[in-house]
């Protein structure tokens, strides 16, 4: 049985979300916990690292009780290297154009590319949700929760 738990993504996972979720919970303990009615700075990351781990453990359990399947991969037959570029790209578009152009052009430019990783995505629906989520962030960080982000600026 043990052998076959090494073929399953699910034992992978739940093993990583397990060592993840214990990690963060003995890491908050460095901080002042405090009391359920006085939390500390370390009580959301305890619950945090308690909850991950807990979820880890039911992904695992998942993993030792369902049949083997022969066919099941850990990686894919193909690796989608047009995903990957993407998705890591989206984010340190944000930086930089955070930093010379502004809140708007960074959220766009990370929407835009990320979105453009899913093989069915178009130009034109990546576009949309870029200018939707630009939108949306802008009115969430700038004016509703007053993050001191300028929405567009000019630093080069």
């Amino acid at each position: 049985m043990f052998p076959s738990l090494l073929h399953k993504k699910d034992f992978y996972s739940g093993m990583l979300m397990i060592l993840l979720g214990a990690g963060v919970a003995l890491n908050s303990t460095t901080y002042s916990l405090g009391t359920l009615t006085h939390m500390g700075p370390g009580m959301f990351p305890f619950m945090l690292g308690i909850v991950l781990t807990f979820i880890g453990m039911l992904i695992l359990g998942t993993a030792v009780l369902t049949p083997f399947d022969p066919d099941e991969r850990i990686l894919p037959k193909s690796m989608e290297w047009r995903g990957w570029g993407c998705i890591l790209a989206g984010p340190a578009l944000f930086m930089v154009f955070g930093e010379y152009l502004g809140l708007v052009p960074a959220i766009f430019a990370c929407v835009f590319v990320a979105a453009l990783g899913d093989r069915t995505a178009t130009l034109k629906s990546s576009f949309l949700l870029a200018v939707g989520m630009a939108v949306g962030g802008t009115l969430l960080f700038s004016y509703i929760l007053k993050v001191p982000f300028p929405i567009f600026r000019v630093n080069f």
